[in-house]
């Protein structure tokens, strides 16, 4: 039977190029070109990277990122987050028994940034020309059940793929799989679900087996469809024979009453169980994950799921971790989409590549509604290899709605770019002819070329261009595909300096304010809705000192920032209110202070030491404004409904100097598995225990043995390694990455500072 088992742990790693010694002798040469070709370096079986080796071998789990540990230099790409990219080798020994002699095996690589090239036993066995994929490496022939076996990957990061930071190292899990020679080949389960009647749904099914054999073989496959709960809601069977060596698709339908829809509000989830039988004997099995659902775009009133009418919520995100560089681990992928709906959004862009297979789960479970995009606008073999792996991995996913083809090409305004798309639509189609097929555009998209040709006009910014977009494509639906990227800083309120200013603005017309934005898609019914530039800050795509972009609703060390509110104030009902600036301006008495409130009622009224500044009506995803002379105090904001009642408040108090430092935990779902990491955010308190906004200690952060501190940050300037233990505090917070290990028990986490009391925080870890 199939077995997936993680090979995460246990790597060796040497960052930089290692100098191949290659014999000046003939049979040096005539060995090099055998199978085994790697007969020196290390690739080769034999090369010794323990105590006795030449260079320095570091012992690393994976996922794993080398890029994020420099320290930021402005001679460094600022579009690459100013760090230095070099190429570097992993190496791993693993066994296998004689049980697995005649089973298919092979390596599965969820991402590597970013040309990779892989070996086994000196074998070069694949290459791979892109960060953002993943891929299957068959090493079946390759493999010894008498000693150990040696992988060596090879990872070149001299050519850039951009799209801001890009990382260095395996980033992503990898898997050794082994299966009968009669399996499911990868991602080899595509099912569709389609509604036949009010209450009856089939789900036409197409499953590819392969033979890896020297015999024909007759293969039976019997499909069952289990619910949420584990029951069997539907069975389906197919029988035939595949020829020696070859591929097979068997094709069957399964039917099923009234099944549990998915929905953003509720986003029920089924199983494909899928059972390959040869006689009588269950050779594999796989399961996949499905959803049913009706979705179309009418061009005139937007995008209807299940008949209800929805307007896209949606934020574009990389698929990086501030504190993490690309190595993100699932519980932190999880942790982002969550955060995410707290904000309000119901859909996600993966900008602009595939991005990690624990992301996109997160996403299928929390109804997102989302726009998944291949790396490269490109016909080429390569390119449409990439495209292929991305839709046949993710095709059955219900949270999927769009394909995107690419993204700001200078290509879609010209010939070219319209003999790429038709070519490119017509290979998306036959592998998926059950969603709407895009690309985003941003260069005069009324004349783009490639528009003419797909299902969906994506747009990213032009403001000014939609009456022109609507009007030449009156019969296809439109969406703002990328929108705002204005830049704000977390607890940052003046105009001037480093950083931009907190509040919501316009930065020019492309780049319009989240209150511009939401308006002008809330008033055109036609346009399904958006997605925001971008969820989390990420590193690159900056100006120095700062080494990341500024767009984020959430910063670069994971702490929420106003247009996080403002968010939830466009896109949530449960009545809310959030107040800024923070209220602590000491030398500023009686000078003005800007006073912004994000809130979806209809009535403010700002007090300052209880008394009163003003009410404000607001309209329609607007906000409350007002200038203060500033006087030490409480400012409290007060919102009403439209009954005059009270139904939410916020409120910012002048506080003292840091007393006492605090930490919180912010990803309570932490398992003592070796693989999750807690975010944890410290501040610090008044003698009064009031938060304060503006503390700046140097904090120094350390743990029991049950975890280890891997990262801090707080500063979007700071250029030191993000994996120090000893950071500077900057706006009142500071954001920490510890990493879990396998021991249950009570980890301690401690922070500490010169003239604070220390924080301790006690976390309960279970396996």
């Amino acid at each position: 039977m199939r077995e997936k088992i993680c090979i995460d742990k246990g790597w060796m790693f040497h960052r930089g190029d290692i100098k191949i010694d290659f014999p000046n002798v003939k049979a040096a040469a005539y060995n090099r070109a055998k199978t085994e070709r790697m007969l020196w370096g290390p690739a080769a079986r034999d090369y010794d990277t323990g105590a006795y080796a030449r260079e320095r071998w570091d012992k690393v789990d994976l996922p794993h990122d080398y890029v994020v540990e420099n320290e930021t230099e402005e001679r460094y790409n600022n579009a690459l987050g100013y760090l230095k990219y070099d190429n570097a080798w992993y190496r791993k020994s693993f066994t296998l028994t004689e049980a697995d002699r005649d089973k298919r095996l092979t390596l599965y690589f969820e991402g590597i940034a970013t040309y990779a090239t892989i070996y086994l036993n000196g074998c070069l066995l694949k290459r791979n020309f892109c960060g953002y994929t993943s891929f299957e490496v068959d090493i079946t022939d390759f493999a010894r059940f008498d000693c150990e076996n040696i992988l060596a990957v090879y990872v070149n990061t001299e050519e850039h793929e951009s799209w801001w930071y890009e990382g260095g190292g395996i980033y992503r899990h990898v898997w050794l799989c082994k299966t009968d020679l009669v399996s499911v080949d990868l991602w080899g389960v595509y099912a569709k679900p389609k509604k036949i009647s009010d209450t009856v749904w089939e789900v036409e099914t197409e499953t590819t087996l392969r033979n890896d054999t020297d015999k024909r073989q007759l293969v039976t496959l019997n499909g069952e469809i289990c619910d949420g709960k584990g029951k069997v809601v539907a069975c389906a069977t197919s029988r035939g024979y595949i020829t020696e060596r070859d591929k097979k698709v068997f094709k069957y339908t399964f039917s099923l009453s009234s099944p549990l829809l998915w929905s953003p509000e509720e986003p029920n989830l089924y199983t494909v169980k899928t059972h390959v039988l040869r006689g009588n004997n269950e050779v594999d099995s796989t399961d996949t994950r499905i959803g049913f659902r009706e979705a179309y775009a009418d061009p005139v009133r937007g995008l209807f799921i299940n008949g209800k009418k929805y307007k896209i919520q949606g934020l574009c995100g990389h698929a990086d971790c501030g504190l993490l560089g690309k190595a993100v681990s699932d519980n932190i992928h999880r942790y982002k989409v969550r955060l995410m709906k707290e904000m309000g959004a119901n859909g996600y862009r993966t900008s602009h590549y595939p991005q990690a297979e624990a992301l996109m789960d997160a996403l299928d479970e929390n109804g997102f509604i989302v726009m998944a995009e291949t790396r490269w606008f490109d016909s080429s073999d390569e390119g449409k290899a990439q495209l292929e792996m991305l839709m046949k991995r993710d095709r059955n996913r219900p949270s999927i709605f769009f394909w995107s083809l690419g993204n700001e090409e200078f290509y879609h305004a010209n010939e070219n770019g319209r003999r790429i798309v038709k070519n490119l639509l017509a290979y998306a189609k036959k592998l998926d002819n059950t969603r709407m097929i895009m690309t985003a555009v941003d260069r005069t998209p009324h004349n783009a070329a490639v528009l003419e040709e797909l299902d969906v006009v994506g747009v990213n910014y032009n403001w000014d261009a939609y009456g022109a977009i609507h009007e030449k494509f009156p019969k296809k639906p439109v969406i703002s595909s990328e929108n705002c990227a204005t830049g704000t800083t977390r607890g940052y309120y003046f105009d001037d300096g480093v950083y931009v200013t907190g509040y919501d603005h316009d930065a020019n017309r492309m780049f319009r304010s989240r209150e511009f934005t939401w308006k002008f898609i809330m008033e055109r019914d036609w346009m399904m809705g958006g997605y925001q530039w971008i969820a989390f800050e990420h590193r690159g795509e900056a100006t120095w000192p700062r080494i990341c972009s500024q767009s984020g609703a959430i910063d670069l060390y994971m702490q929420k920032k106003d247009p996080f509110y403002q968010n939830m104030s466009h896109w949530t009902t449960s009545p809310m209110v959030h107040l800024l600036p923070h209220w602590n301006f000491k030398g500023l008495e009686g000078e003005p202070v800007k006073v912004f409130a994000y809130t979806n009622t209809p009535t403010l009224e700002l007090f300052l030491n209880g008394e009163s500044q003003g009410r404000r009506e607001i309209e329609k995803y607007g906000h409350g404004e007002w200038v203060v002379p500033y006087a030490p105090g409480k400012l409290e904001v007060v919102a009403y409904d439209t009954d005059g009642n009270i139904v939410a408040r916020d409120s910012k108090t002048t506080t003292g100097e840091p007393k006492k430092l605090m930490l919180k935990l912010d990803t309570p779902d932490i398992k003592a598995n070796g693989q999750d990491v807690a975010i944890v955010t410290c501040y610090a308190v008044d003698e009064n225990g009031l938060e304060v906004p503006d503390a700046a200690p140097t904090v120094r952060f350390y743990s029991n043995s049950l975890g280890c501190i891997y990262s801090t940050g707080s500063d979007i300037a700071d250029h030191s390694s993000l994996l120090l233990p000893i950071r500077k505090m900057r706006a009142g917070r500071i954001g920490a990455a510890v990493k879990i290990g396998n021991t249950s028990g009570e980890l301690r986490i401690y922070a500490e500072s010169d003239g604070l009391d220390t924080a301790v925080l006690k976390i309960n870890v279970d396996q």
